[in-house]
């Protein structure tokens, strides 16, 4: 057998006339050695000898690094005995290898994860499709990203078949993430596909691969982040801010509602409190799942369009032990703003520790500006206050004086789906940009947390507030009720873009 034929079956090259050669050298050297130890030791001519031998020694050393630097010195690949790289057969004009064209076709008998790495197995590299037009090129093409969830049975190979499906209309799945249940399985994807391929027909691939119950829908830049990343940050950001626990939520779960029950809000109905009719463990009914709070009160989230799985269920219960673990918490940071008239002002989170100085300060406001905060006569202040004072249903932020003293609240308050603003403004504190001031940063508060609007619920004769939302520059909605006004800010893709922190942030005017 030849060495080219054993090599190319993947076995060693010997040589033995290599080795006999190296054989006869190494007892030559030896026989070299000898000799010139007896010139040097008995020979009248010994140190000279000695020395001429060093000299020479030296010369060879830096020829031969001379003659490797200049024409290297690396070894034929016919003597080295390695195993040739295997071909790959390139086939199509987009360079596809031969090997993921046959996945496609043969019979499906791996398991779902192999499949799922053939479908999404890598593009060629640049200078393979050079010669190809960017017109047939896939992944140069316009491309849509869509999220996409369907109902798959429980039985090897059954992802494969759905792989394969969406391999026939060029989808290319970018993540996949896997939500056991009693009966079958949901299979979440994040899908690219070229850009004429409708939602219609990649539905349709799907059911007729086995699925079922899918929904699909537009995906962003946003949902290429890993699910363990997102997960992580939104744990950071509540262990931060005991009020990101909603938002937390909503963007772990996608669109939903998510409405905070106080545990005392049927208190002397006769019913049973919300609270005790809830599990401690929480419960999961189709689309609706209720957990307790920390503070004792539920959190329900509601999701019309798609039912939560289980695998959701115990991500939204870890979020809410983490934050009752940590406990009431808010940012301890401030900003000291200079009013047009020298007086000082630090704007600061405040929360339910800040109970007796909002009393108080309600208690120095004058019945008509209570009656414009709260659209009427004013009852019992503790009840409303600690509510609009927990991290629970928003955000707060307070205007403390010199002297410690709170002049101004202003208010974030998730609302389901939407978010509500609302501010107060002691009456010797009133006209000199304090109102503005919250308003913005509770504004950037939203665009930082992702909401499309705020909405501010007043009086048609509240004129400072109206004049304070259209200080944002923002496209505002009026609509008139009764003497009730709101007006909706719209929360566009430009401000968006912004920096949560350039609202509000300069000097009040």
């Amino acid at each position: 057998m030849s060495d080219v034929t054993r090599a190319r079956h993947g076995r060693p090259v010997h040589h033995w006339r290599r080795d006999l050669v190296e054989l006869a050298a190494l007892f030559t050297a030896v026989a070299v050695a000898d000799v010139v130890a007896d010139l040097v030791g008995h020979g009248p001519d010994g140190p000279a000898l000695l020395a001429i031998s060093a000299l020479a020694l030296i010369a060879t050393a830096g020829f031969h690094t001379w003659w490797s630097r200049r024409h290297g010195h690396a070894p034929p690949t016919g003597d080295i005995g390695a195993r040739p790289a295997a071909e790959t057969r390139r086939t199509g004009p987009t360079g596809s290898s031969e090997s993921k064209s046959k996945s496609a076709s043969k019979p499906v008998s791996k398991s779902a994860s192999e499949a799922v790495s053939e479908t999404t197995s890598a593009f060629p590299s640049a200078s393979e499709s050079a010669p190809s037009s960017a017109a047939a090129d896939p992944v140069a093409a316009p491309a849509a990203l869509w999220r996409m969830r369907t109902t798959v049975q429980d039985a090897p190979g059954s992802l494969a078949v759905l792989c394969t499906a969406l391999a026939g209309q060029q989808v290319d799945i970018l993540s996949l993430q896997t939500h056991p249940l009693a009966e079958g399985t949901v299979d979440e994807f994040l899908l690219r596909a070229p850009a004429e391929v409708a939602a219609s027909e990649i539905t349709r691939a799907v059911s007729s691969a086995g699925g079922s119950g899918t929904w699909i829908e537009r995906a962003d830049a946003h949902d290429l982040v890993d699910a363990p990343t997102r997960v992580l940050g939104l744990a950071t950001r509540t262990a931060l801010d005991a009020a990101e626990l909603p938002l937390a939520l909503r963007q772990l779960l996608g669109r939903c509602t998510i409405r905070s029950l106080p545990a005392n809000v049927v208190a002397g109905t006769g019913r049973e409190p919300e609270s005790e009719s809830v599990p401690v463990e929480g419960a999961l009914e189709d689309t609706v799942m209720r957990l307790r709070a920390p503070e004792g009160g539920v959190i329900t989230v509601e999701r019309a369009y798609l039912p939560f799985t289980p695998t959701e269920f115990a991500r939204a219960r870890a979020l809410v032990e983490l934050d009752a673990r940590l406990g009431p918490r808010i940012p301890r940071s401030q900003d000291v703003l200079t009013l047009p008239e020298g007086n000082a002002i630090t704007v600061r989170r405040a929360d339910t520790g800040d109970l007796d100085a909002a009393r108080e300060m309600h208690e120095r406001c004058s019945a008509r500006t209570l009656g414009m905060r709260y659209h009427g006569p004013v009852g019992d202040a503790d009840r409303y206050l600690n509510h609009l004072l927990s991290p629970r249903f928003g955000r707060t932020l307070a205007v403390q004086t010199a002297s410690g003293r709170i002049v101004g609240l202003g208010h974030l308050l998730w609302d389901g789906d939407e978010t509500e603003v609302a501010l107060l403004v002691e009456d010797d504190w009133q006209r000199r940009g304090i109102g503005s001031e919250l308003l913005g940063r509770l504004v950037g508060m939203a665009v930082e947390a992702g909401c499309e609007s705020v909405y501010a619920v007043t009086q048609a004769s509240n004129t400072g507030m109206v004049a304070a939302m259209r200080g944002l520059g923002l496209p505002l909605d009026y609509q008139i009720e009764e003497g009730t006004l709101v007006v909706t800010a719209r929360l566009s893709a430009a401000v968006s873009s912004v920096d949560a922190t350039e609202f509000g942030r300069a000097e009040a005017p």
